[in-house]
């Protein structure tokens, strides 16, 4: 709108000016000739009156005459013959310039615009000839100098109508630019909404197209583009939907044969050291893969109540201490791992979640770190409120910076080497589901003294009980 409105004001401007330009000159042009004719007529009439060569009695005489005949003019005339006075001494001084006395000696007719005392003056310069040619020069010249208020007076009234002119216009293209800016800003408001609804998931969302210009083009390509997102994305949601309802069914489905597998393993585990050794080895085989199985159909299950958003939390005001206490006691741990809690620190957490967590970190840091492997607790002060930082590390040889990434992606695991290891791949991301549903986040490192560092960071929630 700016640029229009620039446009409009230049254009208008310029319109003015070329107009007041060309109004003044013409105004200017025509009194130059008029008084230029109208001098030259008047000297003619008088001239076979004056005595040559004449004196300054009959000059003086001469040039009262040509007043008294130019007082429409309100010129004021000076005459001199052959280089004598009156002129210059009788005209003020600068108001005859020497360029102009030079051009009427060479008998050619000159005048010049002055300026006196703030008002505009027109000097004219007059050689006066004779014989039928009128080439002949007599040495007689002619200065008069007129006033110019009157022309200037139109000139000024030119200058005013100009201003009056352009100020209206410019007010004028005021509504053009309006209609122009919101022909254009309209469509980009539409189209900066229809991706902000986009974006917030309303992925029917359609622009109106109206016209044909590169705008409506736009339009249509932004509704194709929307449309095949949308297409795009309802399939993808309708195969993950499939491939969790299948990791779901599956998990499901193997939890039966697999209670009844860990039965009969269990049984056969117990008599496996009265077995040939070869038998006893391949039972104990059996039941350790079993187990594995079992546990692996465990995580797919508690992934697919996270996929589901069936997952709750069952919060209670626990002690910190104690419940990692409890986590490094149910599994032996409290000889291979090094704890630092502080005492008298409470969080309304659940309690079974933040021990699957604590124990898929401390145990992957036992499987796939050096010793010491050390658990760390304590609070933190921020802006938001009280914050509990629980942190797991170990001095083994840490992590690769390539893997870093991706460690808590499923089924993701470091080294391809160990595809046949104890964990399933889905330690990590259950972990990094549960700690979601506290609203905390984890993340991986290693420490600058080596090893690696897994922090838990959890809002210090306190208050009562809920189920």
């Amino acid at each position: 709108m700016v640029a229009f409105l620039l446009v409009a004001a230049l254009s208008a401007l310029t319109t003015a000016a070329l107009t007041f330009r060309e109004a003044r000159n013409a105004i200017l042009k025509r009194t130059q000739d008029t008084a230029v004719q109208t001098l030259r007529s008047r000297v003619n009439s008088q001239l076979p009156d004056v005595p040559f060569p004449p004196d300054q009695t009959a000059l003086a005489t001469f040039t009262h005459d040509l007043d008294q005949a130019g007082e429409p003019q309100r010129w004021i005339t000076y005459a001199r013959y052959e280089g004598q006075l009156p002129v210059p001494d009788a005209i003020p001084d600068g108001q005859v310039s020497r360029k102009l006395q030079e051009k009427v000696r060479k008998g050619v007719s000159a005048f010049q615009r002055i300026d006196v005392q703030g008002e505009p003056w027109l000097v004219i310069g007059l050689p006066v000839t004779f014989g039928d040619s009128g080439s002949e020069r007599s040495g007689l010249e002619v200065y008069a100098r007129m006033p110019l208020r009157g022309e200037e007076a139109n000139v000024q009234a030119l200058v005013q109508a100009a201003q009056r002119g352009a100020l209206p216009a410019f007010a004028i293209a005021i509504v053009p630019a309006l209609l122009a800016a919101r022909g254009v800003l309209r469509p980009v408001r539409e189209l900066r909404r229809a991706t902000q609804k986009i974006t917030e998931g309303e992925l029917d969302t359609r622009l109106k197209v109206t016209g044909g210009d590169e705008l409506a083009e736009l339009s249509r390509t932004f509704n194709g583009m929307a449309a095949a997102l949308e297409e795009n994305i309802a399939e993808l949601r309708r195969m993950e939907a499939n491939a969790r309802r299948f990791a779901a069914d599956v998990s499901h489905e193997l939890r039966t044969p697999l209670a009844a597998m860990t039965a009969v393993t269990d049984v056969l585990d117990e008599d496996a050291g009265d077995l040939d050794p070869d038998t006893g080895h391949a039972v104990r085989l059996i039941t350790e893969e079993t187990g594995k199985l079992a546990r692996m159909v465990e995580d797919l299950m508690e992934v697919s109540r996270f996929d589901a958003g069936a997952a709750a939390l069952h919060l209670d005001e626990v002690d910190i201490r104690e419940a990692v206490g409890k986590t490094l006691q149910a599994r032996a741990w409290e000889g291979r791992v090094t704890a630092d809690l502080p005492e008298g620190v409470r969080a309304r957490i659940d309690p079974r979640r933040i021990d699957v967590v604590v124990a898929n970190l401390v145990g992957n840091a036992l499987r796939h770190g050096g010793p010491p492997v050390r658990i760390t607790a304590r609070t933190e002060p921020r802006e938001d409120g009280e914050w509990l930082l629980i942190e797991i590390s170990d001095e083994g040889g840490g992590i690769d910076p390539e893997v870093l990434p991706h460690v808590f992606d499923r089924f993701y695991k470091a080294d391809a080497a160990r595809a046949r290891s104890e964990g399933s791949g889905l330690g990590l991301a259950i972990t990094m589901e549960n700690v979601r549903l506290h609203d905390g986040t984890v993340r991986a490192a290693n420490r600058p003294g080596g090893g690696a560092v897994f922090t838990v960071e959890l809002p210090l929630r306190r208050g009562g009980r809920q189920a």
